[in-house]
């Protein structure tokens, strides 16, 4: 836990990636401290989900009207921020309170720190890029420029920021999996009723507003419970237990495929190393003996001269090589 609290973001940002919005978003707005994704195919969910959520987010009556109006723009940010603010907090202080009843909140007091540090750092990056935009209205021709391309630069900032913070939803997958896509489909809800109760379609029609208002929030809904499925069906997490009673996920590893060449030996060296000299069969022994003396009783007798056969009498040799005649002679 202590190497998590040294360090916050996920990679090391150098001098030229500084000027990338999408790598100091990726660096900043997803710390190194959430845990991995588990199944590639949750991952392929969180995307789509991801992609509703800005659907929501900027609404789709925008390109449905054939216009883009950016000071809407910018109040919808605002108005994200606020429901953020208020509705993320609430959705996890209602969790804590289901899961009471198997565990307690000090063990989770860590990653919810985490995660709220993370939602107060994003709403507020969010305020001061509006604040940014807003104050360069006011200013002079040089002043612009300088403001004009900061508020530009935290743009990009905080839209790849919310693309990194819908996947992880402010690092809420750090206190229990489930929340990610409970918490996405609460705040999207959250977004459209208010269109819903107010009769505020945008100018759409009755029934295309409808339409276009409960789309999002009706696709991030099926989604997320579809995530939260496989997240039960695989790996035992569910959304009413607490965090400390699941058992211990291990992400999925890819299977193990042959090399494209065919066979491949297992590493290190399979075969024993040739002697001196690069002869591949083993030395004789000294004497020059073709096979190794048995002191248990061979039936060879090693020569020193190198002869392979136990040897007679050079020049009177035993007639009887196997043993004495039947005369005893």
């Amino acid at each position: 836990m202590a190497g998590t609290r040294a360090r916050w973001t996920s990679e090391r940002l150098s001098a030229r990636s500084v000027l990338q919005p999408k790598q100091v978003a990726k660096a900043l707005f997803h710390p190194a401290w959430i845990p991995e994704s588990l199944d590639p195919s949750v991952d392929r969910l969180k995307r789509v989900r991801v992609i509703a959520g800005a659907i929501a987010a900027f609404g789709v009556y925008t390109f449905v009207q054939g216009r883009f109006d950016f000071t809407e723009v910018l109040e919808n940010m605002l108005t994200a921020s606020a429901v953020l603010l208020f509705i993320t907090p609430l959705t996890v202080g209602v969790m804590l309170f289901v899961w009471r009843r198997t565990g307690t909140v000090r063990q989770l007091r860590t990653p919810l720190f985490n995660s709220l540090k993370l939602l107060l750092f994003f709403i507020g990056t969010v305020v001061f890029t509006v604040f940014l935009w807003q104050l360069s209205t006011s200013l002079g021709m040089a002043a612009l420029l300088v403001v004009g391309l900061s508020a530009m630069w935290l743009t990009g900032v905080v839209a790849y920021g919310a693309v990194q913070v819908s996947g992880n939803f402010f690092g809420s997958a750090a206190v229990h999996r489930c929340l990610p896509p409970l918490l996405a489909t609460v705040t999207t809800w959250l977004m459209a009723i208010p269109d819903l109760v107010t009769g505020d379609l945008h100018g759409l029609s009755l029934t295309m507003g409808i339409v276009f208002i409960l789309g999002a929030p009706v696709t991030v809904t099926a989604i997320a419970v579809l995530e939260m499925s496989r997240l039960r069906r695989r790996y035992g997490i569910r959304l009413g237990a607490h965090p400390a009673t699941l058992p211990t996920p291990r992400p999925a590893q890819p299977p193990a495929y042959p090399p494209p060449g065919g066979f491949a030996p297992p590493p290190g060296r399979p075969y024993a190393p040739h002697p001196p000299h690069g002869s591949p069969y083993v030395p004789f022994p000294p004497q020059g003996h073709p096979y190794v003396p048995n002191p248990q009783g061979s039936p060879y007798t090693p020569n020193p001269q190198g002869n392979p056969y136990t040897p007679g009498t050079p020049h009177n040799p035993h007639p009887y090589p196997y043993g004495p005649g039947a005369s005893g002679s």
